[in-house]
């Protein structure tokens, strides 16, 4: 597992931890005699750590001829060379190049810092016109697990995106071991409100259905509606998810910010992620506020995701 940022202490004494209980095999991208400094400094050792410098990596010749291929001729040689030496793209061509199983990055970059090279070098699956970040949100009780998406990537998707998008989270909520019941919410249910919102929302769960017609799906839902029993008999009798869900794709990344950080801050729900899905290969980010336990997680998942797409 890569980790492009071993000069943060979240992130390298997770990488240190995963090592020690025997769960990954962290690839660590720097200069290693910062990266031990800093080791040192929190009394920690990496001796038993691969460590990656990009300025004498070996194999960086062949690493830039194989982006230059993926890129379609994008970018020349001596740019190759320039971009290659940001450890983000070093990082994901690794993961390219088959020479690592997937990546974790975003404690110190943005969003876009970790995405853009998964996008341009990784590239989204077949079918998958896009990539999206789902949460796993976990509540004081082993019963508790849900998954909330998209929110993270996608502003404001259209119809065809948001189904993807929740065909996309039920295959994330099965990798732990929950039994997708996708609920596609709105402030409307079955129709109860009239507004291209909602009409977005509805012919999205028509195209998820189609995509994916073995999968318990079902729009438009208030929230409500897909979680409250006595609700859902009452505002959708007939529905095979109402009253039951537990993956909830919300319309646009503002209520998935908004509703993923209220369950977090005010429900006491652990909030991990965003798992960035529909990609090739397992790239995860990690908000910037994250903590090394955090990092941990996400990287166990990111694992997860690896060994799944084998």
């Amino acid at each position: 597992m890569v980790f492009p940022e071993p000069t943060d202490e979240r992130v390298l004494g997770a990488a240190v931890r995963l090592k020690s209980d025997n769960l990954i095999e962290p690839v660590l991208i720097g200069n290693p005699d910062v990266i031990k400094e800093l080791a040192a400094s929190r009394g920690l050792s990496v001796d038993n750590l691969e460590i990656i410098d990009p300025d004498t990596y070996e194999k960086f010749d062949e690493m830039v001829a194989a982006f230059i291929e993926r890129r379609k001729g994008k970018a020349t040689d001596d740019q190759a060379r320039t971009i290659l030496k940001d450890e983000n793209y070093f990082g994901t061509m690794l993961v390219y190049m088959d020479l690592a199983d997937g990546l974790v990055s975003g404690a110190i970059h943005s969003t876009g810092d970790t995405i853009r090279p998964a996008l341009q070098i990784v590239k989204t699956k077949p079918g998958v016109s896009r990539t999206s970040g789902a949460f796993l949100m976990l509540g004081n009780r082993d019963s508790e697990k849900y998954i909330f998406s998209d929110c993270a990537i996608n502003i404001n998707p259209d119809a065809q995106a948001l189904a993807e998008i929740a065909v996309e989270s039920a295959k994330t909520a099965e990798l732990f071991d929950i039994d997708p019941k996708v609920a596609l919410l709105s402030f409307s249910t079955k129709g109860s409100a009239k507004s291209e919102e909602v009409t977005k929302v509805a012919e999205a769960t028509r195209i998820a259905k189609e995509l994916a017609p073995e999968m318990a799906i079902d729009g438009e839902l208030q929230f409500d509606a897909s979680y409250v029993p006595s609700v859902a008999k009452q505002k959708a009798p007939e529905s095979d998810v109402a009253g039951q869900a537990n993956v909830f794709i919300f319309p646009e990344i503002q209520s998935g910010n908004i509703g993923y950080k209220i369950a977090q801050r005010l429900g006491g729900f652990q909030a991990i992620g965003p798992i960035l899905q529909g990609l090739n290969k397992p790239i995860s980010d990690l908000s910037r506020g994250c903590n090394e336990e955090d990092v941990y997680k996400l990287s166990i998942i990111t694992a997860g995701q690896a060994i799944m797409s084998k």
